[in-house]
This record gives C-alpha cells, structure tokens and sequence, in this order.
C-alpha cells in the first residue's frame, strides 16, 4: 500500500491571515493565489502491517516537530479507508522549507494525494483539498494548478471551506521571480502568527472585514487578464497583511533587509513600465509576479540586491498528480 505525489507551492494573491475555526483549520478570509511550477514537493506514503509506527522524514531528515500534523492528516484518511495501519512518510521539497515559500502547501497537497492513493481512496479534487486544508490552509489551494480561489464556506463542519480553479496557466501565463533572501525556518510560523495576529493586532478586524473586497477585485482582474488591477490590488492585499502583523504583540516582522530592497526596486521597474509587482507570504522571501518575456531582465535586477542570496524564475504550475 505505497503511493507518491508530487505538488507544487502556490503563492497568495490575496492572502488568508487568521483563523475561522481552529480545530478545523476554516481560514477567517477567502483567498486567491497561484501555483508555481518550479516549486514542488514530492511525498511517498506507505502504510502497512508491519510498519509499527507512523514516521515522517522530509528531505533525509526525521521531523518529530511535524509529526503530529502529519499523523492527523493521515487519521481522516485512515477513517475514511476503514484501516488503522501505520504510516511511512518520506518527503522531499527542492527550495527552502519554513521559510515563507508554502511548503506547507505543497507538503500537505502532497501528503494528500499520496496517502488517499495509498489507501485506495479515489477522492474528486474538492474532497482532496478540504482534507488538504486540515493540514494546512494554503495547501488547499495546491491541490489545484493556475488560478485558484479558497472559499471560506458557511457550514459548520467545513464541508463547504475548500480551492477551486478560476483560470489555468495556459490561459494567462505569468511568470514569477522568486529573491530568497534567508534559507533557514522562520522563527515564528505563520499558524501561530495568526493566533497572536487574531488576538493583538487593532487592524486584525479591519483586515476581515475589507477582505472580500480584494477578492473581487483580483478575481475580475484575472477572468479579464488585467495586470494593472492585479497588480494594485495585489500589492495592497500583501500589506495590509503583513501590516496585520507587524501591529500585533509581540510585532511579527518577517521582512529583512533585503525584501524591503526589493519592494523598492519591483515598483522602480513597474514605474519604468516593466509589467511586474510583488507579493510576500509571512516569511522574507519576495515574490515578483510578471507578464512573459520581462522575468530575465527582473531576475537580473533582483539578483544585483545586497542580501538576495539566490533567486529562481517559474512560470504556472498544474495541481497536485500521483507519480
């Protein structure tokens, strides 16, 4: 009973930040993202009889500190097929893990997949990603490529809280620049910056309550392909997020030099006609989204930033696929 799946990370456009219900994992806000196709985790599941244990092992390394995440996406699962085997989980993420990039996303669409696939679960793409979403809100949207909207729902149970695509890759093919500017795990992840976020920040309500009106907003702009509107609102929706944070107490400033350099030098480029704007997750890394055919000349200016220790160009991705 052996399976593996490969997702890929996505980024928010308009982001979530908060917590309906947290047993759950029901986001406070809907969002809207875009699934990278150079970013990817691939994840191997393996249950069996004479596996004594559940385990989990990302990139060659025993990660306890995830376990328990881990084993309750693979106990909704595990009810579902009726079994109560044990688990092998062997993963493997290709860029940065924790440190603001969504590993958590492709990790769980990943995890998903494979452990349904496993089991001999044949689930439709809505049911993988509200089983995704328990394991981390991001990753619901992973289970899907392109263009993908994350409804909030209204049922208590979450039934109705899952990602559905809005446009393919094919259909508008954006390209997106990734600065890393810090490899190691954030100190503060982003579930328990929501907490504090939800519970310190005086903007936190101001945040949910203006929420849906990005979502409309970048929603038109990509079913009409209009880049000046998801720019504008793209980059408004990314800092009201981190300005959520950086209230809230203790402050949560996940930023370093670096990503504020490059705020700077992607609305440089965008005023010298450059089609591109930036976005950034809870973490430093900055992420400049642009039409095809500018991402060389964005990577190079990017690249030249003191503090950008690497930078990677990808264009969309599809969802999450068994290998």
């Amino acid at each position: 009973m052996k399976a593996t799946a490969k997702a890929r990370a996505n980024i928010a456009l308009v982001k979530y930040w908060g917590k309906l219900n947290t047993d759950l994992n029901i986001p406070a806000v809907g969002s809207i993202s875009i699934t990278l196709d150079k970013l990817w985790t691939e994840t191997e599941v393996e249950f069996g009889k004479s596996i004594s244990a559940d385990t989990f092992f990302l990139n060659n390394e025993a990660r306890k500190d995830q376990l328990d995440r881990v084993i309750s996406c693979l106990d909704i699962l595990r009810s579902h097929a009726k079994v109560s085997y044990a688990a092998r989980v062997v993963s493997h993420n290709n860029f940065p893990t924790g440190a603001g990039l969504a590993s958590s996303a492709s990790g769980f669409a990943a995890l998903t997949m494979a452990a349904a696939r496993s089991l001999g679960l044949n689930f439709p793409p809505n049911k993988l990603s509200i089983i995704a979403r328990q394991g981390s809100g991001s990753a619901a949207r992973s289970i899907f490529g392109g263009f993908v909207e994350m409804h909030v729902g209204s049922k208590g149970d979450g039934s109705d809280s899952f990602a559905e695509p809005i446009l393919s890759s094919d259909d508008w093919p954006l390209e997106v620049v990734v600065a890393i500017t810090e490899r190691k795990e954030k100190e503060v992840s982003s579930r328990i910056g929501m907490a504090k976020s939800e519970l310190t920040s005086p903007y936190y309500g101001e945040w949910v309550k203006t929420s849906p009106i990005d979502l409309n907003s970048v929603r038109e702009a990509i079913q009409a392909q209009d880049f000046e509107q998801l720019a504008e609102v793209a980059e408004l929706n990314c800092l009201k997020m981190h300005a959520v944070a950086i209230a809230s107490q203790p402050p949560l400033v996940y930023w370093n030099s670096a990503t504020v350099a490059c705020i700077h030098a992607v609305r440089e480029l965008r005023r010298s006609g450059i089609p591109v704007f930036f976005t950034i997750d809870a973490g430093p890394q900055i992420k400049a989204v642009c039409t095809p055919g500018v991402s060389k000349n964005v990577e190079k200016v990017l690249r030249d930033i003191p503090g950008v220790l690497d930078t990677l160009v990808t264009g969309l991705g599809p969802g999450v696929e068994e290998i």
